[in-house]
């Protein structure tokens, strides 16, 4: 068990904060066991052929059979608005005793710890930014605004159950069987044999919500700043596709697909997006696409290595008319 002694003014001091590079690393864990994982069978299987074309030796070493992870990799976040680029370059930046030492809890044997993980600290760094970055570009990036709304809204709920109820209900809230707040300490049940008390005085706690977790979890390591990781509220609707109300004259004059489509693109989205939304193919959608942009419905913008688009003015015009 781990416990955070939150005295005086640090009750003010608790904060949340989102992390894509944290969702990226914990999301491993469905590749090593996806049936532990159902609600993101869609998006695995959404994601099989991009999958086969990263460095999956490194992927795989990121995690063990028990499903940990690198202390490094869940790095605490400052912001609802962390940044995945300066997370992942501040990747560069961990000290080789700190590689070394999160790697051998990942890996204790060092019979069977992988290859990869082990030689020069700088070339292994390198060469796990090289492969989140893919990971991140083909798998993620698409994907994640609707993972990032659910997390947001997750964090309005959890400021509003503060509000209402005061701050010992939103910690009961966060993780009945293993979060429990007795008075100024925060008990983090774990299921390591993990076990410290420390102070959280000038460094606060930051709660961040995950989509990849099944219980609630903090670092094992006490010099580790005071993180408590949780299951984000909302996660079974993340993969659902969406049937949005579209004007029975639009869908007179375009289609349905394509009206639903027109309606969808009033904000940005890739075709990649539209198809998980949908619960269609990507190639069903890029021909739909292609058909309203050509007929002048929609414009079209290379974000990273995306394609987004949006409503034109005359799209505009259409769906409001």
């Amino acid at each position: 068990m781990i416990e955070y002694e939150l005295a005086g003014a640090d009750l003010g001091e608790v904060r949340f904060a989102i992390s894509p590079i944290n969702e990226l690393a914990l999301s491993l864990r469905t590749w090593r066991d996806p049936g532990r994982y159902p609600l993101h069978l869609r998006w695995l299987q959404l994601t099989e052929d991009a999958r086969r074309d990263l460095d999956t030796e490194m992927i795989l070493a990121l995690t063990n059979r028990d499903l940990w992870t690198p202390d490094f990799l869940t790095p605490r976040p400052f912001s609802p608005l962390t940044s995945f680029t300066d997370q992942l370059d501040a990747l560069g930046d961990v000290p080789a005793s700190v590689l070394r030492e999160d790697v051998a809890e990942v890996h204790p044997d060092p019979a069977t710890r992988p290859d990869v993980l082990t030689g020069r600290p700088a070339r292994v760094l390198g060469r796990i930014q090289r492969a989140l970055a893919d990971y991140w570009a083909t798998c993620f990036e698409p994907w994640w605004p609707r993972m990032q709304t659910i997390l947001e809204a997750d964090v309005v709920h959890r400021g509003r159950t503060i509000a209402r109820s005061g701050i010992t209900a939103m910690f009961a809230d966060l993780s009945p069987t293993r979060i429990k707040l007795v008075g100024n300490v925060l008990q983090v049940h774990m299921s390591s044999d993990a076990h410290f008390r420390r102070s959280t005085a000038g460094e606060g706690l930051t709660l961040v919500p995950t989509l990849f977790t099944r219980n609630a979890s903090a670092p094992i390591s006490p010099d580790e700043p005071p993180v408590v990781m949780y299951g984000a509220r909302g996660v079974g609707t993340l993969w659902e596709a969406e049937r949005p109300e579209t004007p029975d004259a639009l869908v007179g004059l375009i289609g349905a697909a394509r009206s639903r489509l027109l309606v969808l693109l009033e904000s940005p989205a890739s075709s990649t997006e539209l198809a998980v939304r949908l619960g269609v193919t990507t190639t069903a959608v890029n021909q739909h696409l292609r058909a309203l942009h050509a007929g002048g419905l929609l414009t079209s913008a290379r974000h990273g290595r995306s394609v987004l688009y949006l409503r034109s003015g005359l799209g505009d015009r259409l769906v409001a008319g």
